[in-house]
């Protein structure tokens, strides 16, 4: 049960203490439906724009004062227990396939994508949204979704 406001408290108790080492890095999981709307999706959208919010907030504070960064992804629609229980959650991994350049990333994809973010390579890299989602994000519409609606 990890949410925004858990994010929050796990990133404040960590800065009140002193815990991270200077370039660190936190990184947190969202969805775009964070600034899209998915039916369905309901409170779980709105949670995930509170905790991109707090990633900003805090990567303010940690970036100026302790040179920590802190990103959320926000990755492809991937299977897991949370989104299972999403309905019609099959629904959006088969468009978002449909409509990605490069496909929807697995959760493999995912968490090397993830450990990059803590390496030295990324450490200008704070207070972003990062998409990992095969070109979803800044696709319009791809030719297999419009063969799909003219046949």
């Amino acid at each position: 049960d990890v949410s925004a406001l858990s994010f929050h408290k796990v990133m404040q108790s960590l800065y009140k203490a002193d815990a991270m080492n200077q370039w660190g890095s936190i990184v947190a999981l969202t969805y775009m439906a964070a600034q899209r709307t998915f039916p369905d999706y309901n409170d779980m959208a709105d949670n995930k724009a509170y905790l991109e919010s707090v990633a900003r907030s805090f990567g303010y504070f940690f970036g100026k004062e302790k040179q920590v960064r802190v990103n959320t992804i926000s990755q492809s629609p991937t299977p897991t227990t949370a989104g299972q229980g999403v309905k019609g959650f099959g629904g959006f991994i088969a468009y978002a396939d449909k409509m990605s350049p490069l496909g929807n990333a697995t959760a493999q994809d995912c968490a090397d994508y993830t450990v990059s973010l803590f390496s030295d390579l990324t450490k200008k890299v704070t207070m972003q949204n990062l998409f990992h989602d095969g070109g979803f994000s800044n696709t319009g519409v791809s030719q297999e979704v419009i063969e799909h609606f003219t046949e």
